[in-house]
């Protein structure tokens, strides 16, 4: 699942606007969506505009919705934000540093599995007992 996930940066997407259905995505990462959906284990996923604030431009599963979901958005960017600001740190340079390609945080109920790119960044809440 998380090449699958990894593999979901790597399409072509529009920037953000503040309606989620307006923005078309492509065929391809359509699919991907669509699998990560159906997937019995996933809990839902984000894909999240870039930038500060990080807003929702579409979501899967009740977990992400409403005041929950800004919440999850909020920390994911942060998230983002603070591990690439410490790789840049221990670089020396913000050019030279490494990118961050995919990330997974796992606690004791869930995996939350990250997959960032220069337009938006990819989560899945993912239970790994099922």
């Amino acid at each position: 699942m998380a090449s699958l996930i990894s593999s979901a940066s790597s399409f072509p997407l529009p920037q953000a606007s503040t309606s989620p259905s307006a923005i078309p995505t492509p065929p391809e990462l359509e699919q991907t969506l669509a699998l990560l959906s159906s997937h019995r284990s996933v809990l839902g996923y984000l894909l999240l505009s870039r930038g500060q604030p990080v807003s929702i431009i579409r979501h899967s599963g009740v977990v992400f919705e409403g005041e929950h979901g800004r919440k999850y958005a909020s920390a994911i960017g942060k998230i983002i934000e603070g591990v690439q600001s410490a790789l840049e740190e221990v670089s020396g340079d913000v050019n030279e540093g490494d990118d961050v390609r995919f990330m997974r945080i796992r606690t004791k109920r869930h995996e939350i599995m990250i997959s960032p790119d220069k337009r938006y960044l990819l989560a899945v809440l993912h239970d790994p007992t099922t």
